[in-house]
């Protein structure tokens, strides 16, 4: 846009960083491993909890 006007860009924009490909892999396998192990391993009244407390945290605060 700065070209279009004719003005010089004030500021460097930082250079875009690229994520690395093995280490996004290897994310998504724990995301997709994690959360199925975990709910396994709750007993239903954990769960509902911890169910309680997140609608709650979205939920259940005062609106103005």
């Amino acid at each position: 846009m700065d070209q279009a006007t004719g003005q010089e860009p004030t500021e460097e924009q930082p250079p875009v960083q690229e994520k690395n490909p093995a280490a996004v892999a290897l994310g998504k396998l724990g995301g997709k491993k994690g959360g199925p192990a975990r709910a396994q391993k709750l007993t239903a009244e954990e769960r509902s909890e911890i169910a309680k407390k997140a609608a709650f945290s979205r939920w259940g605060k005062v609106q103005k």
